[in-house]
């Protein structure tokens, strides 16, 4: 799931996903943190989910997957648009 906040200028997106699955740790990885896996680890929440964020300048498109252990890469469903490679957020 995705959380928006507008800034002056910049969008504060929120990466979400539940506390559980997939098990061990996963980042939000993609063309804003240069594709690192160390950038955006997900934390754990108090609400059962765990989660992300990262400042987006406003009116821009940008790819994202997840990297979960073992090598594991995933899209998020509900991302505003897939491109057959990548999950897609536009701010």
């Amino acid at each position: 799931m995705l959380e928006r906040k507008q800034l002056k200028g910049r969008t504060q997106v929120t990466f979400v996903l539940p506390e559980d699955r997939p098990a061990g740790p996963v980042s939000v990885v993609g063309d804003a943190n240069h594709w690192n896996p160390a950038a955006h680890p997900l934390q754990p929440r108090g609400d059962g989910t765990r989660a992300a964020r990262v400042s987006l300048p406003a009116h821009s498109s940008h790819s994202f997957r997840y990297l979960a252990a073992g090598d594991y890469w995933f899209d998020d469903e509900t991302a505003d648009h897939h491109d057959g490679t990548n999950s897609r957020v536009h701010t």
